[in-house]
């Protein structure tokens, strides 16, 4: 029994001592060496192997507790106790006086990514993915992983991590020696629909003098080829940014022109203060994010469900408040109502100056705004945009059965088509003025919620959607709602593709042209009224 337990002993002293001794020393003293390239070299080959007692290593050099000491390389830990770099154990007592490792902003970027490239081999598939999505968002020192990198991807079985190792193998073996390695490494990256992946095989074929960054023909020709396919899959991506923005855009659009299509539509009346309405919509959402940070601070991610109805009625009581002290006064008066209109803007910019300052405010995107869906990797569509999108789709069903299916939208629209008619026939078309244009007003500070979600928010901030406004609503037909619906799309999406090919400046005269010369043709719009009055 003594004699058993004598072997045992003996046994587990020389497994310790074999386990103690499985980092040679020989290979830490670069990392004490003045010689950046002799450090480079030693920690390419912790990386290499890729074992417990290198990331034991990379880890007290990333935090900078690996110490030299004499000739010896220790670890020295926060409490103050020491330990052999190479083998790991204790030194007592802790060397005196030891001087730190340290590393310049390149070496650390390796360590780091290597640090990051040890969980690719950790036994928890959730934490390989996650240690894999971070090397896919900066690699740093992409050749000197692959060692690590191949010793991952040929133990890993979980499919959807070998879907992100591949590539990230690929990129560290673009600069492998063996010419067979870097053609694999480009056909494997032929696949990607990344702009980073583009520029890596862009550099292949960059010159320096008369000799190409990559000798060998046969890869620069397949890296040609993969540059041809990433661009063709960038195209319909960015197309597909270009629809998406242009969508919102038009939310915005069509939200600050439904409230003009129907003020239009029933009176006539050329509101030049419309845009500024967006504005007192925008500052009512500051406003009731200030009182919640100060009065409900745990709920302030949810401001924007009171903001919704307080900016709606912020708006409303300021566009009946204009009807009835001003406009009311000037009907059948254009170029009078279109003068006091703007000078009425211009009392609201001077109003909103001196309540809130004429710098501009900050209105925040709750915390369930934030971020945005991935659908490529150069195509994201931010929460807030579809949060936007989604409002704006809502509001119009809303008024589609304001105007369709109450009494107040019949009346609207009697009044629209036939003002004399249907005072004859009853309709207290005075009131059905001041109810309208505050209904149109109230949507408008909608548009003012969903605009401070994506844009500055300032005094002057609505002067620059009134034209556009007037626009969609001359082109959709005037007091229709489908005309404006397919105009406020139609002119945000067109918009955004001639900025990216024209510039802003040019496109706006663009679409101005367009729509001159369209009215020109078809004065009634996309979408024309019907009725007796209309058609005479």
């Amino acid at each position: 029994m003594n004699r058993l337990l004598i072997l045992c002993t003996l046994w587990l002293a020389l497994v310790s001592g074999v386990a103690r001794a499985a980092l040679p020393a020989a290979e830490l003293e670069g990392l004490a060496s003045d010689d950046f390239d002799a450090r480079q070299a030693a920690v390419a080959g912790l990386v290499a192997r890729g074992d417990e007692d290198a990331r034991r290593v990379l880890q007290a050099l990333s935090e900078d507790a690996l110490m030299v000491a004499g000739k010896r390389l220790v670890i020295l830990a926060k409490d103050g106790s020491a330990s052999d770099a190479a083998t790991g154990a204790p030194l007592r007592p802790a060397p005196a006086n030891p001087e730190g490792v340290s590393l310049n902003n390149s070496l650390r970027q390796t360590v780091d990514g290597a640090l990051a490239g040890f969980a690719l081999l950790s036994p928890d598939p959730a934490a390989r993915l996650q240690a894999a999505r971070a090397l896919q968002a900066d690699m740093g020192d992409a050749a000197a992983l692959l060692p690590l990198l191949d010793k991952a991807l040929k133990q890993e079985s979980d499919a959807a991590i070998r879907a992100v190792l591949v590539p990230l193998h690929a990129q560290a073996s673009l600069h492998a020696e063996d010419p067979a390695l870097r053609l694999q490494a480009v056909k494997d990256l032929s696949a990607s629909a990344s702009p980073a992946v583009k520029a890596m095989l862009l550099e292949l074929l960059d010159k320096q003098g008369d000799t190409y960054n990559e000798p060998n023909e046969g890869v620069r020709a397949a890296a040609q080829s993969a540059v041809k396919a990433i661009d063709a899959r960038l195209v319909w991506s960015d197309m597909a940014g270009r629809v998406f923005t242009g969508v919102s855009l038009g939310s915005i659009l069509l939200l600050a022109a439904l409230g003009l299509a129907i003020t239009y539509g029933v009176m006539g009346v050329i509101n030049m203060a419309h845009g500024e309405l967006l504005m007192v919509g925008a500052y009512s959402a500051y406003a009731t994010q200030s009182l919640f940070r100060a009065q409900f601070p745990e709920y302030v991610d949810y401001y924007l469900f009171a903001a919704i109805p307080v900016a709606f009625g912020a708006a409303a009581l300021v566009g009946m408040a204009l009807e009835r002290l001003v406009i009311r006064h000037l009907y059948g008066r254009p170029l009078e109502t279109l003068l006091a209109t703007w000078g009425l803007s211009l009392v609201l910019i001077q109003a909103a100056r001196l309540l809130f300052g004429a710098q501009n405010v900050e209105v925040a995107n709750p915390a369930w705004m934030s971020g945005g869906l991935q659908l490529a990797e150069n195509l994201s569509l931010p929460w807030n945009r579809v949060m936007i999108i989604a409002f704006s789709g809502l509001v119009l069903l809303l008024v589609w059965l304001m105007m369709n299916k109450t009494r107040l939208g019949m009346f609207v629209r009697a009044v629209t088509q036939n003002r004399p008619m249907a005072g004859c026939v009853g309709v207290p078309t005075a009131r059905i003025d001041t109810l309208a244009f505050g209904i149109g007003s109230g949507i408008a500070g909608l548009g003012g919620v969903a605009l401070s979600q994506i844009a500055n928010v300032g005094p002057d901030m609505g002067q620059g959607y009134i034209v556009d406004s007037f626009m969609v609503v001359v082109l959709g037909g005037v007091g229709q709602l489908a005309g404006a619906v397919w105009a406020a799309l139609g002119l945000g999406v067109v918009s955004k593709f001639l900025e990216g090919w024209v510039g802003a400046v040019i496109a706006k005269i663009l679409v101005l042209v367009f729509i001159i010369v369209f009215i020109q043709k078809r004065p009634q719009g996309l979408f024309a009224l019907k009725g007796r009055f209309v058609d005479s």
